[in-house]
């Protein structure tokens, strides 16, 4: 991942990225949005293909202002996605139910990021480091300690890469909002906070018995 310090915030912020709906929870800057990019593991892509929208679930990785998603060669998702269809990616992290004093107030605490453009493929040596992004996202310390793609491994598959030019966060925390007249009611109302937590690795069944945990598994956690 490279230095943000000298990553120009302009341009992220357009007509399509202000938030219209509660506008305070909005933000543009982009240590927000790379801050909110960088904890996440799963995003979204929608688009549309021969009239019909899609959204597809996918491991991402960013490096700078640009994220980068992979796929199978033969992924007809990737391949529209690679001929200029423009697209939305969406990362979500859900810190908590928020549980108000009537049903209408219920709301989630969350942090999400959503990024519009068209997406390129990436080859050669992009190709390569945008793999070890992706990688070293999922699992950082993982890319130095396994195989290397092969040759036809890479072939097999696509990458496209996405610049982080156009793009808002928002941010939802706190405890519920219920209307004045609802306060004195005697119903139980907060926040239940959610987090993603790793469990005990579960070793392959074929591991040799030799094979010691990795420090970055035994140790794993998000940014």
């Amino acid at each position: 991942m490279t230095n943000d310090a000298s990553i120009d915030n302009s341009g992220l912020r357009t007509h399509r990225t202000t938030l219209t709906r509660k506008p305070e929870r909005g933000a543009h800057d982009f240590e927000t949005i790379a801050r909110i990019l960088d904890e996440g593991i799963l995003c979204h892509i929608g688009f549309v293909a021969e009239a019909q929208p899609y959204v597809v679930p996918t491991a991402y990785g960013r490096d700078g202002r640009v994220l980068y998603v992979h796929g199978s060669a033969a992924s007809r998702a990737l391949r529209a996605l690679s001929g200029g269809v423009p697209m939305c990616l969406t990362v979500t992290l859900l810190d908590g139910l928020v549980l108000a004093r009537s049903v209408f107030h219920h709301s989630m605490n969350y942090r999400s990021v959503m990024v519009l453009g068209m997406a390129q493929e990436a080859h050669g040596d992009e190709k390569l480091r945008a793999l070890q992004t992706i990688t070293e996202h999922l699992a950082p310390g993982r890319w130095a300690d396994a195989r290397p793609p092969a040759a036809q491994e890479l072939k097999a598959t696509t990458v496209l890469r996405l610049p982080i030019d156009e793009a808002s966060a928002k941010v939802r925390a706190g405890g519920p909002i219920d209307d004045e007249e609802d306060l004195s009611l005697p119903i139980w109302a907060g926040v239940l906070p959610l987090a993603l937590v790793p469990r005990a690795p579960v070793p392959d069944a074929r591991l040799d018995a030799g094979v010691a945990l990795p420090a970055y598994v035994r140790g794993y956690r998000r940014p």
